[in-house]
C-alpha cells in the first residue's frame, strides 16, 4: 500500500532539481529541459522510481519523465536519485494527476508510455479512473507519436482483462500480449522489473503485459 502522507515531503520535492515544478510551461519545450532532442518516454504512476531509473541507465539516449500523484511516493524517488553516484541527466519527475497529461505534453511529443501496476480502482463506478481505460487511452492518443506504443504490466487479472476490452472501442490494438510475462521468452527480452513486479513475481504471481498501438 502506498504511503500518502509523510511530513515534509512536499517541501523536499519543492526544493528538488530533479522535479519539474511548472510542467504546464514545458508543453512542447521538453528538449530544452533535457538539452537534447532525444525521444521522450514517460511512466505514469512511477511509484518509487526504480523502473524509470533503471530504464534511463539502460537507455541513455532516451529521456524519461516519471509521473506520480502522491508526494510521499515521489519523495522516495527523489531520495533514490540523490543516492545515485552520479545523477541521471535523462530523468525528470513530475507530481501531478494523469488526468491533466495533455496540459503537460504537446501532440505527438511522447515516444512511449509505460503503465506499471496501476491502481485497479475495483469499483465499477471508478472505471474511468483506471489508467488503461478508454478515457485515458484517448488522452494518451493525443500526446503519443503516431507510431508510438504503450506498455502495461500488472498482476491483477481483472484489471488486465478490463484493459484488453477497452482497446477496440478506443481505437487501439495489441502488438504483443501475455498473461504470464516471466514465462514468455520473447516478451521477457530486455524486461526491466518494477518494485511491485519483483515482489509479486517472487510470490508466484503471474505478471500480465501488453504492448499496444493505434
Amino acid at each position: 500500500m502506498r504511503l500518502r502522507n509523510i511530513a515534509g515531503s512536499r517541501e523536499v520535492i519543492g526544493e528538488s532539481g530533479f522535479v519539474i515544478h511548472n510542467p504546464e510551461e514545458q508543453k512542447g519545450n521538453w528538449p530544452e529541459i533535457f538539452g537534447n532532442t532525444n525521444p521522450i518516454h514517460i511512466e505514469i504512476g512511477m511509484g518509487k522510481g526504480q523502473f524509470i531509473m533503471d530504464m534511463a541507465k539502460a537507455h541513455p539516449d532516451i529521456n524519461y519523465v516519471g509521473i506520480e500523484k502522491y508526494s510521499s511516493v515521489l519523495l522516495r524517488a527523489v531520495q533514490k536519485m540523490e543516492q545515485e553516484p552520479e545523477p541521471l541527466s535523462n530523468v525528470r519527475f513530475i507530481r501531478m494527476d494523469a488526468e491533466t497529461i495533455m496540459d503537460v505534453f504537446d501532440a505527438e511529443e511522447v515516444g512511449r508510455i509505460y503503465l506499471n501496476f496501476s491502481d485497479p480502482w475495483p469499483k465499477d463506478r471508478h472505471a474511468k479512473r483506471r489508467l488503461p481505460s478508454k478515457e485515458f487511452l484517448a488522452r494518451y492518443d493525443r500526446i503519443l507519436e503516431r507510431d508510438g506504443q504503450l506498455e502495461f504490466k500488472t498482476d491483477n487479472i481483472g484489471l488486465f482483462e478490463f484493459a484488453l476490452k477497452e482497446l477496440e472501442p478506443a481505437g487501439w490494438r495489441t502488438k504483443k500480449v501475455t498473461f504470464d510475462l516471466h514465462r514468455d521468452e520473447s516478451m521477457m527480452e530486455g524486461n526491466i522489473m518494477t518494485e511491485y513486479e519483483e515482489r509479486f513475481s517472487s510470490m508466484g504471481n503471474a505478471i500480465c503485459k501488453y504492448v499496444i498501438e493505434r
